[in-house]
Parts: C-alpha cells; structure tokens; sequence
C-alpha cells in the first residue's frame, strides 16, 4: 500500500482548476500553519490562486484518507476534529473580504460544519447582494447528517446549484433528478446541474432540461472530478460575462455549452492522480479518442 500527501478539498480544488484556466481567483480559506498547510499554500499560489484574503490559523489542518477502489473510486476517511478549516467567525469574514468578486463558490463542509458554518451562511447571503453564488453540496455522510444540508435554503439565495447523483440520492432518496430540481427552482436557484459520472449531466434552467454526454477518457481515479467541473462551469460562464449577477442573460444552450465544457475539465482530471485539474492549454477541443471507464466524483482535504 502506498500513501501519497496531495494537498486538496473541495472549494480549493475549484479554486485551483479556475485559476488554472485562466480566471482570476481569489481563495477565502482558513490554513493551518503546519506543515500541511505549507503545502496547501503552494499548491494554491503556484497555480495562480490570490491567498491575501485567507486566514492563517493556529488549529492542525484537516486530513482526508482517500482509498481509491479498482475503477479508481475514492472512500474517505476524514480527521477533522478541532481543525482549522471549521472555525470562522464573523470577524474573519469581514464582506471586504469578496473585494470585487462576481462569483462566490463554497458547499461541501463549509455550510455544514460547526462552529463556522453560521458565519460562513451569514457572508455568502451578504454576497448574494453583489455576486452570483454558487454552490456545492459534495455531501460527507461520515461527517455530517442529511439535515445538516439545508440545500433548499440555500437555494433562496444561491443562483447555481451543482451536485452530483449520489448526493442527490443522499440529500432526497427515492427523489427523480426532475422533481428534485423542480423544487429547488421554486426555491430560487435558476441553474442546476447534476452530474452523473460516465453517464454525464443534466442541466436545468428554470425547468428546461438538456443532458450533456462525458468526455471519453481512461480513470486514474475520480478524486476532485466534481470539483473541476464547477470550475469549468464557471469559467465558461464567466467568459461569457454572465457572472455578476442572477445570471438573467442565460439561457439554456449556453447553460449545455458551459457544461460541455466542464466535463471535459473534469474528465481530464480523472485522467492523473489527485485533484489535480488541467491548465487551459491542456484542453483539446474534442475528447473522444479515448475508451471509457466509470466515473464519479470526489474531493479529498490535505
């Protein structure tokens, strides 16, 4: 058995994957300085990520253990008590802290975990008020309950909504994808996007609905794939200038081409090991060549 440190986690993995694509990003996190947050903050500034409006926390860093299954599918183990990514409190997300964002992205355990998710809540619906809002839920069983997951208030104030199938399945079981985006729509998010590994995406705008077909690609593994399509998403839409915003000049074809493009951001990253998303050079205009294995999605910490 091998065991490999790769510095990651949600949000910062789409932070990561933007920059690298060429949109400027600004990452709000709270860094341990031990040594794994040294390398966290590598990884971020070498791959072109603004850390001026992160914290650096006394707390340990948070650990994942990912074991990845033969189809290169991860299971986590996580190590997260008292850590430093949890513990923010008004004071440290200040609103000058989103400078002149268009966008602001967060989900997975930020929302969720105690005892910084009501300051974490309280600065994204403060945001809404001059950026779109993104989220992702990239549920964590182990580590927090289906109500910890108030996805449809969330939805009051978030513009889009990205999420995989099997958190759909654990956040409403035994929902149909169309009822569940349904509800969320009437709750206030106008673009939804569930991804479903090798099967795709579908995309919902305001109830219209189109899917989106995966890249083929050969899996080394599926960790942090979620993660880069999100930033590929909003990389394409912000190239669009459509970000800033309740993104009222979308409509539905080019919600498809954005998210053609965002599986093709994260096909590439189930192509290596890790979270670890293409640079925009990197991306071919078309992916087909290639055999296609299952895919899903993921994301580690460090």
């Amino acid at each position: 058995m091998e065991l490999r440190v790769l510095p990651g986690g949600g949000p910062a993995n789409t932070a990561v994957a933007l920059a690298r694509l060429g949109t400027p990003t600004r990452f709000l996190g709270r860094v341990s300085r031990d040594v794994f947050g040294g390398l966290f903050r590598d990884h971020l500034a070498s791959s072109g990520v603004d850390l001026s409006a992160s914290v650096e926390a006394d707390e340990p860093s948070t650990l994942a253990i990912a074991a990845l299954d033969q189809a290169g599918q991860a299971t986590y183990t996580f190590y997260a008590e008292g850590t430093a990514d949890w513990q923010w409190t008004p004071y440290e997300l200040d609103p000058a802290r989103l400078g002149r964002a268009t966008c602001l992205h967060t989900g997975s355990l930020a929302l969720v975990k105690a005892p910084g998710r009501t300051a974490v809540e309280e600065f994204v619906k403060a945001a809404a008020g001059r950026a779109t809002i993104s989220i992702d839920p990239n549920v964590r069983p182990s580590l927090a309950s289906r109500n910890d997951y108030q996805v449809t208030r969330w939805c009051e104030w978030a513009d889009i909504l990205k999420l995989s199938a099997d958190d759909l399945e654990f956040l409403l079981p035994g929902t149909s994808t169309e009822r569940a985006c349904d509800a969320w729509h009437a709750a206030g998010a106008r673009l939804i996007v569930v991804t479903r590994g090798a099967a795709g995406a579908l995309v919902s705008l305001d109830g219209q609905r189109a899917t989106v077909r995966a890249p083929r690609v050969e899996v080394v593994d599926t960790v942090g794939a979620g993660d880069s399509f999100t930033a590929g998403l909003l990389h394409a839409l912000d190239s669009k200038g459509l970000l800033g915003g309740r993104l009222d000049g979308l409509d539905l074809g080019t919600a498809v081409a954005a998210a053609e493009f965002a599986a093709q951001v994260a096909a590439l990253t189930c192509a290596v090991a890790g979270a670890n998303p293409p640079w925009a050079d990197q991306i071919p205009e078309r992916m087909t060549d290639v055999p296609q294995l299952r895919t899903t999605t993921g994301d580690p910490q460090t």
